[in-house]
């Protein structure tokens, strides 16, 4: 599994297979990755949205990508740094069902963002370590998955996650 990081709107990666949206419970759109997602998928995808949740925390569901130039969209729930118990645990669960379901419907390449950094208010740095980590601990069960980039929207936040990776990538 090929890891990136990129400065980039998630919305615009029509090169991978899926995206990965950093969801609520009931997968409504609000701000963030998800408003930007939601609005680019068109309504098709709120619709369908409403008749497959709520979700729990840590939970992943796939949708069709409907109106995105991407066949899929993996929406994932994290927790909030702030008003929950365990986040890392929650964040961790979500980055390992997210590969999960990414198997199950045959997806090769994903765009996902710095989960729980926005409204969920994670660290940057935490973020990073937890999403970094169970991706790499994980990948030989995952082989089929090619590609996982990770799109984020600052300089400042690639390299947290650049440097997260190197380190990560150094010590296997």
């Amino acid at each position: 599994m090929r890891i990136e990081i990129v400065v980039g709107n998630i919305v615009h990666q029509p090169d991978v297979d899926a995206l990965v949206n950093s969801a609520n419970a009931n997968l409504r759109f609000g701000s963030g990755v998800a408003g930007a997602i939601h609005t680019a998928a068109g309504p098709e995808l709120e619709q369908y949205c409403r008749r497959h949740s709520p979700i729990a925390l840590g939970e992943a569901v796939v949708t069709p990508g409907f109106e995105l130039p991407n066949l899929f969209v993996i929406h994932t729930r994290a927790a909030s740094f702030i008003n929950d118990d365990h986040p890392e645990k929650y964040l961790d669960l979500a980055v390992a069902q997210t590969l999960r379901v990414a198997k199950e419907a045959g997806i090769k390449s994903m765009a996902m963002p710095a989960i729980g950094t926005g409204v969920f208010k994670f660290p940057p740095e935490l973020s990073a370590e937890i999403i970094i980590n169970g991706l790499v601990s994980r990948s030989e069960d995952y082989p089929e998955i090619h590609l996982v980039r990770i799109c984020v929207g600052t300089q400042e936040m690639k390299g947290v996650f650049t440097s997260t990776l190197e380190s990560s990538t150094t010590r296997s």
